[in-house]
């Protein structure tokens, strides 16, 4: 049988962090975790120092674009496989290939792709696909090309959820759109996290759509009605439900470090969920991109329309937990907001922690939270 130990790391366990610990992997899984300086390494297969870096759990990305100069919805394996790699490369051991709103041919070529390439992933591992869109609020389209933009169609769902056999994990839509409830209730029957974005939704039709099955915030504070003290809008709503999680893009550019610090005290790293809504300039940096159908700039690591617009990001998941932990959130908190919790809104049993009998998805960080590599089931990546 196979057996590996990391020796000579911190680890970031759900109770706190471990300064001076080993792992030790049998088979791909955490088979136990020993403190201190000292450990009988004799008769195991393969010894990996961490040289006192900082190992935490593979962490997971339920909403991203693309990377590398790839964007997911090309259509095509190969950009899939490039987004595995880049998450791999940066801290990120699973990842929801997301989509952008597009023509239905469009959608089914991205899903088909997804499917093609589950199971053979070059790195990160596929938890499945979210789409963001296109039933969404022209209002607060953002950066969603409007002319795709659509109301909610049950039957366009169908045929969607029967191409992609199982894969759809989340759908992000404007409940408040003709037919929008009616879709909360019918995806939550499916077993599918109904996510809210891009929407102009006023309090009253958030809860409506909470009360439905509704759960989740797409980016929070992007592609919504910002808070009024005579409107409280989604993010009111959101604040006040118990079971809703909430997406944040902590790049110090989405959101505000008070916003980032205000959002974390109401809902706690057990509701608050690290992305990085990546388009395809991650890992690239400044240039000029095709996203969406719309003509990009990233300049200084922000990704814009011509009209100013945000569009998407180009953080990635090491980066948005060293930013958390900058902003006042504690390392195992931010650890939780990156791992644990999005694996268990995703319902991802048997990853997130650094936990006995669970997978061996791991990362070792430096001291500046860049990732000197990546482990998939036991597997080195990098």
């Amino acid at each position: 049988m196979r057996q590996q130990v990391v020796h000579n790391v911190q680890a970031v366990l759900p109770k706190g962090i471990l300064p001076s610990a080993s792992v030790w992997i049998r088979e791909g899984a955490i088979e136990r975790i020993d403190e201190g300086r000292t450990v009988d390494l004799h008769g195991c297969l393969e010894v990996i120092d961490g040289e006192g870096g900082l190992l935490v759990p593979g962490m997971i990305d339920v909403h991203i674009h693309g990377a590398n100069g790839f964007d997911m919805m090309d259509g095509t394996e190969e950009s899939i496989q490039q987004v595995s790699r880049a998450c791999a490369a940066t801290g990120c051991t699973s990842f929801l290939a997301t989509s952008v709103s597009s023509s239905l041919e469009d959608l089914l070529s991205m899903v088909r792709s997804v499917r093609k390439v589950v199971g053979s992933e070059d790195g990160a591992k596929l938890a499945g696909l979210h789409l963001e869109g296109p039933y969404l609020n022209p209002k607060r389209k953002g950066m969603q090309n409007e002319k795709f933009l659509r109301h909610p169609d049950l039957l366009e769902m169908e045929r969607i959820l029967l191409e992609a056999d199982g894969l759809i994990r989340m759908v992000t839509i404007a409940p408040e759109l003709p037919g929008g409830l009616e879709l909360v209730t019918y995806l939550k029957q499916k077993g599918i996290i109904v996510s809210i974005a891009h929407s102009d939704a006023t309090y009253e039709e958030a809860k409506d759509a909470f009360k439905a099955g509704a759960s989740h915030i797409t980016h929070c504070f992007n592609g919504m009605c910002p808070i009024h003290h005579r409107n409280p809008g989604l993010i009111v709503a959101a604040f006040e439900e118990e079971h809703v999680s909430l997406q944040a893009i902590v790049d110090y550019v989405h959101l505000h470090p008070a916003i980032v610090r205000l959002m974390y005290r109401l809902k706690g790293a057990d509701n608050m969920v690290l992305i990085t809504d990546a388009l395809q300039a991650m890992g690239l940096g400044d240039g000029r991109y095709l996203f969406g159908g719309h003509h990009v700039t990233v300049a200084d690591g922000t990704a814009r329309l011509q009209d100013g617009t945000l569009a998407s990001s180009t953080v990635t998941m090491n980066q948005a937990l060293r930013y958390a932990v900058e902003l006042g959130i504690s390392l195992p908190d931010a650890v939780r907001m990156a791992s644990s919790t999005p694996a268990s809104i995703l319902g991802m049993n048997n990853t997130g922690s650094i936990i006995p009998g669970l997978d061996a998805d791991l990362v070792l960080l430096d001291k500046d939270y860049s990732v000197k590599w990546t482990m998939v089931k036991g597997n080195r990546i990098g």
